[in-house]
């Protein structure tokens, strides 16, 4: 891709699009893998997989070598979705409308992984190298809080000098320079059955418990300092005439420090059942830490946004974001990470998810630029 042109670019987004990848499919997710695989090979890269989750599909990870040696830019990005296979061929088929183009994962995050592989397909056909040597990571549990991948991550991160990472752009193509931390709790209430109609009295509902501490957990909420808990499943019971003996309930916590997460954790493990006659259990899951802004990756936005505007498609600013990436374990370990270097659009996990047509060719030209003059 010697020259970098609209209907090329989109081309090769369509591409990605087209696999539908939702994170248990695990033949979906490793089709694209294979995908982002032969797309490294094909401009001289080394391919490498990691498999052995059960249930998930496998990490791919490309190597490009640089102009230099040492330690390189580490370029993340998820090839797993949200959206259900029978989605392009229901509610959100790929089309376009204007300068939107639509499809299940266009804009997260599929078109950014597109973009980087063609900023990388671009400078190979020019006879051009990174400046750095370039590790592509493409995950395939993102979407469920990579559980399989963090520990593989974090290893390439800790070898790597700088971090990048794809994931759309947000507020009308800001970059992301810090990311809340990210927690998930699992509720459990265990009542007393009974039959609800000829012995009422002798049940303890689990469900009823349940609400009570729905309430108690989302009143935990301090917009004031963004720290948010929202019960976000829940389920119980087995019939509308016994009590219900068992209920369960999943809390997703935004917690933008360390010291909120401390304080929602004790908070959360805390919590006692109303009704001393159910029992509650309370469960840690999945936690994904906040990053804060350094001054090295401020000096690594000053440099994205110089460019940017050297091109002529300037970033909107910087932008602390709520939802997580894998760049929040990246951040966390301090290697500096420039997160949000992905497409323009808007709808991430809904049947109106697209990218803008029109940030194709300066997004991708950033990118490539940034892979011919990190570091700074």
């Amino acid at each position: 891709m010697k020259t970098l042109e609209t209907d090329a670019l989109l081309s090769v987004v369509n591409e990605w699009v087209a696999i539908e990848s939702p994170t248990p499919d695990v033949e979906g997710v490793n089709r694209v893998g294979a995908l982002a695989a032969r797309l490294i090979g094909a401009m001289g890269g080394r391919v490498e997989r990691i498999s052995g989750a059960p249930d998930l599909g496998d990490i791919v990870i490309g190597r490009i070598a640089g102009e230099t040696e040492g330690p390189g830019i580490l370029l993340l990005g998820h090839i797993d979705t949200v959206h259900p296979v029978g989605t392009l061929a229901g509610p959100l088929p790929m089309r376009i409308e204007g300068d939107r183009a639509y499809g299940p994962g266009i804009y997260d995050m599929k078109g950014g992984n597109a973009m980087a592989f063609a900023a990388l397909a671009h400078l190979h056909a020019l006879g051009k190298r990174p400046r750095l040597p370039v590790t592509v990571m493409m995950i395939p549990d993102e979407e469920v809080g990579s559980p399989f991948s963090r520990e593989h991550i974090e290893r390439e991160a800790r070898a790597h000098a700088i971090v990048l990472v794809v994931e759309p752009s947000g507020e009308g193509g800001k970059l992301t320079i810090a990311r809340h931390g990210i927690a998930r709790y699992f509720l459990k209430t265990t009542g007393i059955p009974a039959h609800a109609g000829a012995y009422h009295a002798k049940g303890r509902s689990a469900i009823r418990e349940m609400a009570r501490q729905v309430l108690a957990i989302e009143a935990m909420t301090d917009y004031a300092r963004n720290v948010t808990l929202n019960v976000g499943t829940i389920r119980g019971g087995t019939h509308e005439n016994m009590v219900p003996l068992h209920a369960e309930a999943h809390v997703y916590c935004l917690v933008p420090l360390p010291e909120d997460e401390r304080e929602v954790r004790e908070r959360l493990m805390a919590l006692k059942a109303v009704d001393p006659d159910v029992k509650l259990d309370v469960t840690p899951g999945l936690y994904r830490p906040s990053f804060v802004k350094t001054p090295e990756i401020q000096k690594l936005y000053d440099h994205a946004a110089a460019l940017a505007q050297e091109i002529g498609y300037p970033v909107a600013g910087e932008r602390i974001a709520g939802g997580g990436s894998d760049g929040n374990f990246t951040g966390a370990l301090g290697v500096p990470t420039l997160d949000g270097l992905g497409v323009l659009g808007d709808g991430p996990h809904t049947h109106h998810e697209h990218l803008l047509i029109s940030c194709l060719v300066p997004r991708t030209r950033l990118v490539a630029r940034l892979f011919e003059t990190l570091p700074v």
